[in-house]
């Protein structure tokens, strides 16, 4: 599917209500609902489709609510990802097991492959009328005389530059984006801490609950995914990272999964990974300035923080759905609007990720920000109920 996808009569079409530039969880979702609402789309992805990424996969109960409102669970599911039913705390030597109530459609928590989740969304755009480029990349942005973004420069797979006209330019172009690049848009809140994080995934283990580890200065993660495996993470602190597991991330990984979770290192021991290891870094969190005049940000591009809660896919599908129905509204007070709803249901969960990145808690605190994590995912998954079952006309940028 690399190349052009289309749902218009031809490819060289010019003008767009909307392009948007990064075709994973964050634009595949805004493209798709943008396209719902009758705008024309352009999503464009340098990648090709289904790549892989770095990621820990988890949706939390927003993230799942998001894929049943919109009509894409049964997806994951028919795509074999399996149902998590229930998550285990242990802290050390005491384990909390917590069942995934029924509520609202969800009966329970999914983990799918980025291969799986970001193709499935960017197939739904598709579906929904959208224009699909893989193998492009923006390499400009076009401005009026008043300094308004018109329009994107994709150089397509080849080499060839085409100028687009939009009403809207998205940047859904990740934690790097080049669109942050080229409008120039200032950060305004960053953490304080960071962890690093290696990953693998392993066959055979139990698929119906994830697991989460805790012991002081170190966690770990057993999260069922698709084809029977499981994404076992490790995370440090992220000066340890740097000092001990990036020069040799095989001893490092397997000598922080024995550290934190030895029943678990036991269960892996004789068993080969399906794929080679990965690893991360670490990026303190932050949140960016989000709009401007004739542009806009979603996913990590705008609003990024630490992988250790696991909460990023489902701040992605969260924020698409609200700077889709901004862009709907069509005006620039809704956009400013959008990035303060999104401010509002994150400060909570970016603070408390700070914190728990920090690794200086003992149990008795980690518990306590686990249950004000809980607490303040259960709002969040109230304000997406609360939103208005209607979505108004769109008039951002109608192409003529």
């Amino acid at each position: 599917m690399d190349g052009l996808t289309k749902n218009t009569s031809s490819r060289t079409s010019q003008r767009y209500d909307v392009v948007v530039v990064g075709a994973r969880c964050a634009g595949a979702a805004t493209a798709m609902l943008l396209a719902r609402q009758g705008l024309s789309v352009l999503l464009v992805e340098r990648d090709r489709h289904g790549a892989d990424t770095l990621s820990t996969l988890a949706l939390m109960r927003a993230g799942v609510l998001e894929l049943y409102r919109w009509g894409l669970v049964d997806r994951l599911r028919a795509a074999g990802t399996p149902p998590i039913t229930s998550t285990s705390f242990i802290y050390g030597a005491e384990t909390i097991t917590v069942p995934i109530k029924s509520r609202n459609g969800v009966d329970a928590l999914f983990a799918p492959r980025r291969t799986l989740i970001d193709a499935l969304l960017a197939d739904a755009a598709l579906d929904s009328g959208a224009d699909v480029v893989y193998g492009a990349r923006l390499v400009d942005l076009e401005r009026a005389s008043v300094g308004r973004v018109i329009g994107a420069m994709i150089e397509e797979r080849g080499g060839g530059v085409r100028r687009v006209g939009a009403g809207i330019v998205i940047g859904a172009d990740g934690l790097w984006s080049t669109v942050v690049r080229l409008v120039g848009t200032a950060t305004y809140r960053e953490g304080r801490h960071a962890c690093g994080v290696v990953y693998t995934f392993w066959p055979g283990l139990e698929n119906a609950r994830s697991r989460w580890y805790y012991r002081p200065g170190v966690a770990v993660g057993a999260i069922p995914t698709n084809g029977g495996d499981a994404c076992v993470f490790v995370a440090t602190p992220q000066a340890r990272f740097h000092a001990e597991i990036r020069t040799d991330m095989e001893a490092g990984y397997r000598r922080v999964l024995t550290e934190c979770a030895p029943d678990l290192a036991a269960e892996v021991a004789e068993k080969t990974p399906s794929e080679r290891l990965r690893g991360f870094p670490g990026q303190p969190g932050l949140m960016r300035q989000s709009h401007g005049p004739g542009w806009a940000l979603v996913g990590d591009a705008g609003y990024f923080k630490d992988p250790i809660t696991a909460h990023g896919i489902s701040d992605a599908l969260r924020d698409a759905e609200l700077l889709a129905r901004a862009v709907g509204r069509g005006s620039d007070g809704a956009l400013a609007e959008y990035q303060s709803t999104r401010d509002e249901l994150s400060r909570e969960l970016f603070e408390i990720t700070d914190e728990i990145a920090r690794f200086e808690w003992d149990f008795d605190r980690l518990k306590v920000l686990h249950q004000h994590l809980s607490k303040t995912m259960n709002r969040e998954v109230e304000a997406l109920l609360g939103l208005d079952a209607e979505v108004g006309p769109p008039t951002a940028g109608r192409a003529s």
